[in-house]
């Protein structure tokens, strides 16, 4: 008899892991084993559980998606983790897949592609959903910011999309679970990378190299 694939899902939202728990469980040859609301849990329950496969969101509380994800691969290097996020942006599947992800699909995608996600990157191989990498030529100066982007770090990343999106420093320290000193501290290190002085420098920096939609 085949073993099944034993999966971790990792969301803040309760419903939506019910969501993805529901559907899993019509597939026989995938056993969620294990869920998780944050980060830091997800890093514990990874060593103890040692799942074939996490399914893994970016937008969370605490360490966040990708920092969690960086965490886990740097502990092992073959760890075989899909992500699964409401982020379609070219940037978060770089960035994600760049950190070790071994997939990479949106909540907006049909509920069939999931377990195919899944049972893909459990077989060794790489799952990214048609369409989510451009083709797109980008300008001189969004290449510019897209590099600079591209070398914040997990946290600071978490933070510019935050303030770009409009959130004030409070705001983000609630979301992120953070001091507000210390997102004030993340928001200056940012606006002087990117050569910005208001959030709404931050929020065109952001559209321009694709990070937000406009």
């Amino acid at each position: 008899m085949k073993e099944t694939i034993k999966v971790i899902l990792v969301d803040d939202h309760a419903v939506v892991r019910a969501g993805f728990r529901l559907l899993l469980a019509s597939v026989d040859s995938i056993d969620v084993i294990a869920e998780a609301e944050r980060g830091e849990a997800a890093c514990q329950l990874y060593l103890e559980k040692q799942p074939d496969v996490m399914v893994l969101d970016l937008s969370m509380p605490g360490i966040g998606g990708l920092e969690t994800l960086r965490r886990i691969c740097n502990r092992d290097s073959h760890a075989k983790i899909l992500v699964f996020s409401v982020h379609d942006e070219a940037v978060y599947v770089h960035r994600a897949m760049s950190a070790g992800a071994k997939g990479y699909i949106t909540k907006s995608t049909a509920p069939d592609i999931l377990p195919i996600a899944i049972q893909t990157i459990a077989a060794g191989g790489i799952y990214v959903e048609d369409g989510l990498i451009g083709t797109r030529p980008a300008s001189a100066n969004s290449m510019a910011y897209r590099a600079i982007i591209e070398g914040l770090t997990p946290r600071e990343f978490d933070v510019f999309l935050l303030l770009a999106k409009g959130l004030t420093a409070h705001k983000v320290a609630d979301e992120l679970c953070l001091g507000y000193k210390t997102v004030a501290n993340y928001g200056t290190q940012i606006k002087n990378k990117l050569n910005a002085s208001t959030a709404a420098e931050l929020a065109h920096i952001a559209m321009v190299s694709g990070v937000i939609k406009g």
